[in-house]
């Protein structure tokens, strides 16, 4: 079983990190994921026999590393995934991207096609059909320019598939 980072837990949620590489629930592939290693974290420490409910709150994608919030009971869910319709609940990023920005901050506005069978998505002229908006601002927190990397806290106003990665590398292309 994957070791937990537990961050913050309660009665009614557990924080975790969510090491790189590993999915926020189950997929086709049968990779260990972070549903389940939570589940069976709390299955062992309170000795719950059966089935252990954990709602899943937001993900994160496979290669991202970070923290993410799980619901410990269907209570805490419901008000969470309302915090997260609503945009009550805030989810700030900080990525490391090769290269230099040009501008200290900004904001991306791009439409992006998703390709189910591939997994991936990708930037596309506005009217593609089936495309959806994709927008985020970013800030350069820091560059280093003897590797050539930028540090960048990003806001999201959308959550599209691999938004993040696919709007910064169009950026940097």
């Amino acid at each position: 079983m994957q070791k937990l980072n537990v961050i913050y837990e309660d009665n009614h949620i557990i924080v975790v990190e969510k090491p790189v590489n590993i999915p926020s629930q189950g997929d086709k592939t049968g990779d260990i994921d972070m549903l389940s290693i939570v589940k069976q974290y709390i299955k062992e420490k309170y000795h719950k026999p059966g089935e252990v409910y954990l709602g899943l709150v937001h993900r994160l994608d496979r290669p991202v590393g970070g923290v993410m919030v799980f619901a410990k009971t269907s209570k805490a869910a419901g008000r969470l995934s309302e915090e997260v319709r609503t945009k009550q609940f805030k989810k700030k990023y900080l990525v490391i991207v090769d290269g230099k920005f040009e501008n200290k901050e900004g904001t991306l506005q791009d439409y992006l096609l998703k390709n189910e069978r591939l997994n991936t998505s990708k930037v596309v002229p506005e009217g593609t059909k089936n495309s959806k908006l994709a927008l985020l601002d970013y800030e350069v927190l820091k560059y280093n320019e003897e590797i050539n990397l930028s540090l960048l806290k990003i806001n999201l106003h959308t959550g599209r598939h691999h938004q993040i990665r696919v709007q910064l590398a169009n950026v940097r292309t």
